[in-house]
Formats: structure tokens, C-alpha cells, sequence
């Protein structure tokens, strides 16, 4: 039977896919946000997860405004990366693993989410900006991907709480999935973050350390949260962690933070975290953090 190994939280910042690209991980402004990323590297590497199922938003590269479905989950033998303007990034395609997205595909629907499905439609920096500095890729990517797409652009949007029920039908689906798979649940987005508006340019790290908090110890304050909630506190595009909230709800009640980094240097706030179930009573360890702190 599948099962879920863990959570890795990221922002999906594209400045993060231009500095990789460019080779900037030793210079001083980016190593920490390279640095940051090297705990969740190693941990993948050890437990080598079979699968890794992506909440990600796609930013008009393969949806438009004219058709932009609530949910879409990626159905295919692989996915390419999107052209977003300025030429393919050198990045291989990723393999899906088709028989757990059509299982996926199935459950959620039956589970009564209204699913979109997709085929042959690349990916965006939603999925490929932080992938390379969580896993190798060359020649190609050791693990598979199913992606799952949640509307985070184009209201109607779904709330927080919507999002976790889905992370939570995504568990079951998963352990009702016969083969022997190991699968790592990502969420991606945020952190708190502007880029239109009288509020261009807003960033409020106070907030994002209370997130992260709060997502591992009281997921409930978040998931009671409106939209304009998350906007006041993160900026219009903060609204993106309900794709953490996604991930957090494929996650057991109680966990632990492995890791867990913030970097703050451009006008976004780029975060990444790693999670397990929690341990039995008695062997708790400590979070372990790194980069800034509010």
C-alpha cells in the first residue's frame, strides 16, 4: 500500500529559479537561501520517495483567466517545463506516475472534489523554481511527480479550510492506492508578498514566522481565516500559503518541524520547510530552524 513519508513546504519564488540558474548559490546574498534549502535535499535524498504530489498554482502559462479551474490535477507519462517568456530553463522534463494521478483522479472525484484533469501541459515556476534545489537532475529527476493545480489568481478562490479537506482526501487517496509507493506531499507559495498595488513591494515577516508556527502547532487559527484575513496580513499574493494548508492536510494531526528556513531578500519572502508525523510520546526532538527569525 502507498504511503505519505512527509511534507516539505516552499516558496516557488521565480528570483529563486534565476539564481539557481545563473549560479549565484555561493555568492553572499544567496547562499543563505541555497543553504536553506540543503536540509530538505539531504532528507529526500535518504528517504527517496517514489512520488512527490505537488500542490502548485499555475501563473497563466498553461491556464488563462478565460478557463482557470478551482482544482486540476496532472494526468500523464511526463511534464515539461513552461516557456514563461524569457526561454525554457535548462531542466529536464519530470516523469508523472500515471497510475497514482488517474487513482487520484478518481478518489477525489468520488471523495465529492469536482476535480479538472490535464494532459500535456507544462509546468510552470510554481513547480520548477525550487524543485532543483530540493533534487538532482541530471540527466534526469529521481523521483516521479503529481501535480496538483489550486486556483490562487482568479477569484472565486477556495478558502483555506477547502484546501486542507483536499490535502485531507489526497491522504486517503493516497493509502487506499494498492501499490507499494512512497510518496513526499509538497506545497508551494507564498510567503508574504505583493508585486501590484498601492502595497507593491509589501512584505510582513511577523506574520510569516506566526504562520509557520501556527501550521505545525495550531493549523485551525489558519484554516478560520478569510482570504482578506490573508491578504491584510501577507500582501494580495501572501494568499498562496492555502497551498501549504493543502499539504498540511495530507499530513497526520500532529507533526514535527525537521527544518524549517526564512530569507528575506528580495520583495517576496522565500520560505521552506520540512515535516514528519510527529514522534511517539517521549522521543519529541526539537524543531530545528534556520535563517532569519521574527
Amino acid at each position: 500500500m502507498a504511503r505519505i513519508i512527509g511534507g516539505i513546504g516552499t516558496s516557488h519564488v521565480p528570483t529563486i529559479a534565476m539564481a539557481y540558474d545563473r549560479k549565484k548559490q555561493q555568492e553572499p546574498a544567496w547562499a543563505p537561501m541555497f543553504e536553506g534549502y540543503r536540509p530538505v535535499a539531504d532528507w529526500l535524498a535518504e528517504k527517496k520517495p517514489d512520488v512527490l504530489v505537488t500542490f502548485f498554482n499555475d501563473h497563466a502559462s498553461s491556464f488563462f483567466f478565460d478557463l482557470y479551474p478551482t482544482f486540476a490535477i496532472g494526468i500523464g507519462e511526463q511534464f515539461e517545463v513552461a516557456d514563461e517568456g524569457a526561454g525554457k530553463r535548462p531542466l529536464p522534463p519530470i516523469r508523472g506516475h500515471f497510475d497514482l494521478s488517474v487513482h487520484l483522479a478518481e478518489q477525489l472525484v468520488n471523495d465529492e472534489f469536482d476535480m479538472a484533469t490535464f494532459y500535456d501541459r507544462p509546468l510552470d515556476h510554481g513547480v520548477f523554481s525550487p524543485l532543483p534545489l530540493m533534487l538532482p537532475h541530471d540527466p534526469q529527476w529521481p523521483t516521479a511527480l503529481v501535480p496538483i493545480m489550486i486556483n490562487v489568481i482568479q477569484h472565486p478562490m477556495p478558502t483555506a479550510r477547502r484546501c486542507y479537506k483536499l490535502g485531507q482526501a489526497v491522504k486517503r487517496a493516497v493509502e487506499s492506492f494498492p501499490q507499494d509507493v512512497t510518496v513526499a506531499i509538497v506545497g508551494t507559495g507564498g510567503l508574504s508578498h505583493q508585486v501590484h498595488g498601492e502595497r507593491a513591494g509589501f512584505n510582513n515577516e511577523d506574520w510569516d514566522q506566526e504562520f509557520l508556527d501556527l501550521f505545525e502547532r495550531e493549523p485551525e487559527r489558519i484554516l478560520a481565516m478569510t482570504h482578506a484575513d490573508l491578504v491584510r496580513l501577507g500582501g494580495a499574493e501572501g494568499v498562496e500559503i492555502i497551498m501549504w494548508m493543502a499539504m498540511r492536510g495530507a499530513l497526520p494531526s500532529n507533526i514535527r518541524t525537521l527544518h524549517r528556513s526564512y530569507y528575506l531578500a528580495t520583495s517576496t519572502a522565500m520560505g521552506v520547510a520540512l515535516y514528519e508525523g510527529a514522534a511517539p510520546a517521549g522521543a519529541a526532538r526539537e524543531p530545528q530552524h534556520a535563517g532569519a527569525e521574527a
